[in-house]
């Protein structure tokens, strides 16, 4: 059980930093963290692009790592912002951490499965329908979904490899849990070509890269919140016109990426952040009939033992 502090007021301004700091010539500007939920890379560009002193915010950006509990460093009010994906949120609202949803990036939800392409799949579930080793996560919503619609019957399920590709290069019948924005691309500089699949595919598709707050510092900042959704939509806008500037900048923070993949991998998440829904009203946008699907299929897979309505996970702060 995650529990709220009681002293909520005191850790905004102790842990927030929210009293109007002074680094950088900002002394005007309200500080904040926003805390990733892994290390600086294209997932992250709009958020790195952003100009938040234009809007009056000072905001630190903090990496992540493996295990970075962001959703819980949300909803205990140890930082005002966070990314989390949005599968996350029914779960830590049922667990007392009560999240929210502001922005999410991708519409379409990067986690993918790689295999080899000489395989000659050309659909998700041949994947299971065939005999092999799947690395992946157990106990996770997707991999619950993905067990419940094809079986994992004719499948070994090991431990995720997290972007490792040595079993990939050595195993024929090996396929992996990826972000198609990352292994695969590795993969494709290699001897033996990948072939991604989407999980979206199997119709489990979650918002993801997604900008939360609580719902106490919302209702106790609005204003700043909508500034902080304002300059991530108009980072984001910046970021997909040109990743460049951007991509340099967390190549500095970042060095294990290099500047080729990063382009890449902006390439490939493009697609997956902009689309015929997002052309028609704007970057970051969340609707009722995705949420209730989510919710409804998480209530399915026993993640939430409650109903909750998609009011509860999410809010639109900028309007039509």
């Amino acid at each position: 059980m995650i529990r709220l502090l009681s002293l909520s007021m005191i850790c905004l301004v102790m842990i927030l930093g929210c009293d109007r700091g002074s680094s950088e010539g900002s002394s005007d500007k309200t500080k904040l963290i926003l805390q990733l939920n892994w290390k600086p890379e294209p997932q992250f560009g709009g958020f790195y692009a952003a100009d938040y002193d234009r809007h009056g915010l000072n905001v630190e950006v903090r990496p992540g790592g493996a295990g970075t509990p962001t959703i819980e460093l949300i909803g205990t009010g140890q930082i005002p912002f966070g990314i989390v994906s949005a599968d996350e949120i029914p779960r830590a609202r049922q667990q007392g951490a009560k999240v929210v949803a502001l922005f999410a990036v991708y519409q379409t939800h990067p986690q993918g499965i790689m295999t080899r392409a000489s395989r000659g799949f050309t659909r998700l579930e041949e994947v299971f329908s065939h005999e092999g080793i799947l690395a992946m996560e157990k106990g996770l919503p997707y991999s619950d979904f993905l067990r419940n619609k094809y079986g994992f019957e004719k499948l070994k399920i090991v431990p995720s490899p997290f972007g490792d590709l040595s079993m990939y290069l050595k195993q024929e019948n090996y396929a992996m849990q990826c972000f198609v924005t990352s292994e695969p691309l590795a993969a494709a500089k290699t001897n033996v070509p990948p072939k991604t699949f989407l999980i979206a595919e199997s119709g489990y598709n979650p918002y993801a890269t997604v900008l939360a707050t609580s719902d106490e510092f919302l209702s106790q900042n609005p204003d700043i919140c909508r500034k902080m959704v304002q300059a991530v939509l108009e980072g984001w806008q910046t970021y997909l016109n040109d990743p460049a500037p951007t991509n340099a900048r967390m190549h500095e923070l970042n060095p294990t990426m290099d500047l080729t993949t990063f382009q890449a991998s902006a390439d490939a998440q493009k697609p997956l952040i902009q689309t015929t829904e997002t052309r028609q009203t704007r970057l970051g946008i969340m609707t009722d009939t995705r949420w209730k699907q989510l919710l409804t299929q998480l209530h399915e897979l026993k993640v939430i033992d409650q109903p909750i309505q998609p009011a509860e996970c999410y809010r639109d702060l900028l309007g039509p």
